[in-house]
């Protein structure tokens, strides 16, 4: 549509010595990807892939660490940028100890539908991101068969209404008050 501004997203993925893969968060359009290993002086430890089409700025890892050095305005919005992660992580971690893998993946989606989605005409909230049952399982550290039957039993309270790989959160009061 003309005039229409996309999300570009990309998932950021931990691979495994197991040969498993761990998604570790979804990225959009304006995100700084890639700065803890320029500001670690360590190589990278994930996987960045594309999950729509975009346009990235690949910044050289000096000019980074030089930049931040004569804005420290900047420097205080990359902490806040990670400490906000971490706290998403952390929300991850938490779950994981205190909740079942439904509640999981009812707050994973209504986290992702709060920061990612868009409001659709039909009343419905576009989740924003592209997500497997797999990848969502990795997101909340569950099975892929557990993370499918949830979203089925979502499905069947008229939580959700699932598509192809995307997910319609139709009702994000009801995802949040699930338990």
């Amino acid at each position: 549509m003309p005039g229409q501004r996309l999300t570009a997203c990309v998932k950021v993925t931990a691979y495994l010595e197991s040969g498993g893969a761990a998604i570790l968060g979804i990225r959009v359009s304006g995100d700084v990807v890639g700065e803890l290993a320029t500001l670690r002086r360590e190589p990278r430890s994930a996987m960045v892939t594309a999950c729509s089409p975009l346009l990235v700025h690949v910044i050289r890892a000096e000019a980074f660490t030089d930049f931040l050095d004569r804005h420290p305005a900047a420097w205080n919005a990359l902490a806040r940028m990670i400490a906000d992660r971490l706290d998403w992580a952390n929300r991850r971690r938490t779950d994981f100890a205190q909740f079942s893998v439904p509640v999981r993946v009812a707050n994973v989606l209504v986290e992702l539908s709060g920061r990612h989605g868009v409001d659709r005409a039909d009343g419905k909230r576009d989740l924003g991101v592209d997500l497997t049952h797999e990848e969502i399982a990795n997101l909340i550290g569950a099975r892929k068969d557990a993370v499918f039957k949830a979203m089925r039993r979502f499905k069947e309270l008229e939580l959700i209404d699932p598509g192809h790989r995307r997910k319609l959160v139709i009702d994000p009061i009801g995802l949040a008050n699930y338990r």
